[in-house]
């Protein structure tokens, strides 16, 4: 992994930015960047965020962090939710925006296991601010966000 410094004050206020659009600075920072790439190069740029963000999870998930896991799996749908519509030309800027892909998929495929699954990947969106699933119920969820990643990158062919 490669380090970008970044003076503290500027580093602060994007993680403000951050944390109000309920995102990641990672992910807030490679948004901003893929806005200067063709539209494959930033469905490239998302596949490869979504692979790091899964790797992290597992290494946190088998660490026992459940909390921050639980945003890594998030990061990791919401990445290949953003790969879908930069590939299908769709707006993918918002929690709302990744909603309507999922509805979408589950209208063009005829599968309503995409807005389901992405309900229960969004509690675990949910636990990395507030911390309320116990281990059983964070497993559950965490086995569909796995199903929903799965079936995401075979609909992307990735």
């Amino acid at each position: 992994m490669t380090v970008l410094e970044l003076p503290e004050e500027v580093y602060q206020l994007i993680a403000e930015r951050a944390r109000r659009l309920g995102t990641s600075v990672e992910k807030l920072v490679i948004d901003a960047v893929a806005n200067l790439l063709d539209p494959s190069m930033r469905v490239k740029l998302y596949l490869r965020l979504q692979e790091k963000l899964l790797r992290d999870a597992e290494e946190l998930n088998s660490k026992g962090d459940l909390v921050q896991a639980s945003e890594k799996y998030w990061g990791a749908v919401s990445s290949l939710l953003n790969a879908v519509g930069e590939r299908e030309n769709l707006p993918h800027y918002t929690h709302r925006d990744l909603k309507e892909i999922a509805i979408h998929l589950t209208e063009k495929e005829g599968d309503k296991e995409y807005t389901r699954l992405l309900s229960s990947a969004e509690t675990l969106h949910a636990n990395h601010h507030h911390n309320f699933l116990g281990k059983t119920s964070y497993d559950a969820h965490r086995e569909d966000a796995l199903k929903l990643i799965e079936r995401l990158k075979r609909y992307l062919g990735a």
